[in-house]
C-alpha cells in the first residue's frame, strides 16, 4: 500500500508596500497590518480499516489524498515558493506580498488580481465566495445560487480564485468546469491537480444571454460586438441576425465586456452578458435569450480547504484523478473502467488531460523508433458516495493500476430542476 509524505506546512507571512498603483488599492476585504497566516496540509496512509471515519478528520486523513505525494517546499526567500507542491506542481513564481491600501473609490467591487493575494485577517460570519469574473458575471450567479446570502468575492482569473480560498482570504471558490454546449473548462481541471482543494459540491447555471448596448443606441449602428468566446460561440446564430455587419472581437469575461462598453462610453459596440450585467453597469438590452440552444447549462464546482464527509442519505458524487502506471499499455484505462462498472458505478464523466511531469514516451523494441505517444492524466467522476463500501473497494481495485490517484472530492449532487427562462421568469 502506497503512503503518502508526513505532515506539511507552512509560514505565509506579508508585509505591507509603501508604493501601490492606483489599480490595486480599492479593496476593502484586506487591511493594512501586518498578518500571519499558518496553514497545515497532513495525509496519512491510505485505509479503509472500518469503513470511512465518522469525524471529517478521520475523512480527511484516510480519503482526501490516496497515492499522491506531497512534495516538501524548498527553502527560499520567495512567498510563492513557500506555496504547498502537491503532486509535483507547485503555484508558480509570482509574488504574493502585496497587500492593497485603503485608499479606494466607492463603486463595485473590482476583482481580485494575483497581487492582492496576501493573507486577509479573521472575519466574521459571512462566508466569502470566490469567483473568476466581474459582478454581473453567470460565475456570481452560480456562487449565490450555491451560498445564498454570502460575500461574493471577484477574481480576475481561476487561479486567482484557488489561492484566494488557500490563503484564507475566502471561504469556498465556485468555478466552472463543463458547458453543456461548449464543454470542458480545461483550465480549471488543470488547477484541481496543481491545488489543494477539496470539491464539497456541485451547482448548475442555465445561461441566458442578452445583447446590450448604451442607452439610445439601435442594434443597426453597432459595428462590434464584444463577449466571451464560449458566449459569442453559443450567440453565434442570433447575433447573424440581429448585427449581419458587426465585428465579432473575443473579451476575456462577459460581464466585463459590458463594463468595459460602459466606462468607455461605447455607441458603437454591443456585448453578449446577462440581464445582470446590464442593470449592473446602466446598459441596454438590445435582445433577450439570443443562445442558439435553449438547454445552455453551466456546470459549477464548490471549493473548500476541508472535504465534507460523505453520507449515503442523498444521491453523491464522486471526482478522482489518476495517472495509469508506466509500461501497462492501453489496457489500464480499461482495467480502470472495469472496477466500476462490474460494482455497477455509473460514471458521468470522463476527461483525460496531458501528464506536465512526462508529456512524452517513445514507444518501440529497447526503446528505439519514432513513435511517440503523450502520458495523460485521467478525471473521472462517478455516482457514488465514498461512504460506500462499494467505491471504496473500487478505487482500491484502481489503485493497483495507476501510478497516482487522488479523490478530488466526494460531494452531493446538484439534483434542483432548473429552467430555459431567464431568472425574473423563473417559477
Amino acid at each position: 500500500m502506497q503512503t503518502i509524505s508526513p505532515a506539511f506546512s507552512c509560514d505565509l507571512k506579508s508585509v505591507i508596500q509603501p508604493n501601490l498603483t492606483a489599480k490595486n488599492a480599492r479593496y476593502s476585504h484586506v487591511n493594512g497590518k501586518r498578518v500571519s497566516v499558518r496553514c497545515g496540509y497532513r495525509s496519512e496512509s491510505f485505509s479503509f480499516p472500518n469503513g470511512v471515519g465518522s469525524s471529517r478528520a478521520d475523512w480527511q486523513s484516510s480519503c482526501a489524498i490516496l497515492a499522491s505525494k506531497v512534495v516538501s517546499a524548498e527553502n527560499s526567500s520567495s512567498m510563492a515558493d513557500q506555496v504547498a507542491v502537491v503532486n509535483g506542481h507547485s503555484n508558480g513564481s509570482v509574488d504574493l506580498s502585496l497587500v492593497p491600501s485603503q485608499n479606494g473609490k466607492p463603486g463595485l467591487v473590482q476583482p481580485l488580481t494575483i497581487t492582492d493575494l496576501s493573507p486577509a485577517p479573521s472575519h466574521g460570519s459571512t462566508l466569502r465566495v470566490a469567483y473568476q469574473g466581474v459582478p454581473g458575471a453567470y460565475s456570481e450567479a452560480a456562487a449565490g445560487k450555491a451560498y445564498p446570502n454570502s460575500e461574493a468575492i471577484p477574481c480576475d482569473q481561476f487561479d486567482v480564485a484557488f489561492q484566494a480560498v488557500e490563503l484564507w482570504i475566502a471561504d469556498r471558490a465556485v468555478l466552472p468546469v463543463e458547458n453543456s454546449l461548449g464543454g470542458s473548462i480545461h483550465r480549471n481541471y488543470d488547477l484541481l491537480l496543481r491545488h489543494r482543494l477539496h470539491i464539497v459540491g456541485e451547482v448548475q447555471i442555465p445561461v441566458h444571454h442578452c445583447l446590450l448596448a448604451l442607452p439610445g443606441v439601435r442594434a443597426d449602428c453597432i459595428t462590434r460586438v464584444i463577449s466571451h468566446p464560449q458566449a459569442l460561440a453559443q450567440t453565434e446564430g442570433s447575433l447573424n441576425k440581429l448585427t449581419p455587419k458587426a465585428a465579432i472581437e473575443a473579451f476575456h469575461d462577459t460581464a466585463a465586456a459590458a463594463e468595459y462598453i460602459a466606462a468607455n462610453n461605447l455607441h458603437d459596440t454591443a456585448a453578449v452578458a446577462s440581464a445582470r450585467a446590464a442593470d449592473l453597469y446602466g446598459l441596454q438590452i438590445l435582445a433577450d435569450g439570443i443562445q442558439d440552444y435553449a438547454g445552455n447549462v453551466t456546470r459549477f464546482l464548490m471549493l473548500a480547504r476541508d472535504p465534507i464527509i460523505p453520507r449515503t442519505d442523498r444521491p453523491f458524487k464522486t471526482s478522482i484523478v489518476f495517472a495509469a502506471q508506466e509500461h501497462k499499455g492501453t489496457s489500464v484505462l480499461f482495467k480502470v473502467l472495469s472496477a466500476f462498472a462490474f460494482r455497477n458505478i455509473s460514471l458521468t464523466k470522463i476527461e483525460s488531460r496531458p501528464h506536465h511531469n512526462c508529456p512524452l514516451r517513445v514507444v518501440g523494441d529497447e526503446n528505439v523508433g519514432t513513435s511517440k505517444h503523450f502520458e495523460y492524466t485521467f478525471y473521472v467522476d462517478f455516482e457514488a458516495s465514498m461512504a460506500e463500501a462499494r467505491a471504496q473497494n473500487a478505487l482500491a481495485e484502481v489503485q493497483e493500476y495507476t501510478s497516482f490517484l487522488r479523490v478530488l472530492g466526494s460531494y452531493p449532487m446538484d439534483m434542483t430542476p432548473w429552467s430555459t427562462l431567464p431568472p425574473s421568469e423563473d417559477v
